[in-house]
């Protein structure tokens, strides 16, 4: 989210020039309820996973949670698994997307196979995006670098009535490891 850019909108105080900053005022879309129309960038650590441009997104990275916390009840999508985006080891998908229509699909159940014209359209703007972001990206430090497994969500709402909440593991934080 574009909090600090948002804030500085609604504080009518003009964004600092001496720096880049990546963020957008959300105030026509908060207030006016016009659509922000640019890219979004899914990360994690420091790997791009995704990016949505439009109504489409585009995984380039697949990964959910290892087989071995999978086995031992950690599923973080129950019940919404989709072959080649619900993955339990990490697959490298940069070569050849996965590219789903958000509108016509927004549970991401249903993959735009690669050999249609749809994909074969969208994947070089959706490329030139991602090209162009990469080329101007300067990595930070990260401000949030911090796991802890109790502040995770493990009693999403409706795990009750499911019967698929997991217990709560004690505090504590520690500096997070990105595998990749």
């Amino acid at each position: 989210m574009d909090w600090f850019t948002t804030s500085l909108d609604l504080a009518g105080v003009a964004t600092p020039s001496d720096r880049i900053i990546d963020g957008i005022s959300l105030a026509p879309a908060l207030f006016n309820n016009t659509p922000v129309d640019r890219p979004i960038f899914y990360y994690r650590g420091n790997e791009m996973m995704a990016v949505r441009v439009g109504w489409y997104k585009a995984h380039y990275w697949t990964w959910t949670n290892s087989l071995a916390e999978f086995q031992k009840g950690t599923n973080f999508c129950p019940g919404e698994e989709t072959t080649n985006l619900t993955t339990h080891t990490q697959v490298n998908n940069t070569l050849a997307p996965i590219l789903i229509h958000l509108g016509k699909d927004p549970g991401e159940k249903y993959p735009i196979m690669a050999h249609t014209p749809e994909y074969k359209s969208v994947i070089p703007d959706i490329q030139a995006v991602v090209d162009d972001h990469m080329k101007k990206l300067i990595p930070g430090t990260p401000q949030l670098n911090k796991c802890d497994p109790a502040v995770q969500n493990w009693a999403p709402p409706g795990c009750k009535e499911l019967g698929r909440c997991l217990p709560i593991p004690k505090h504590n934080e520690v500096d997070c490891v990105w595998v990749h």
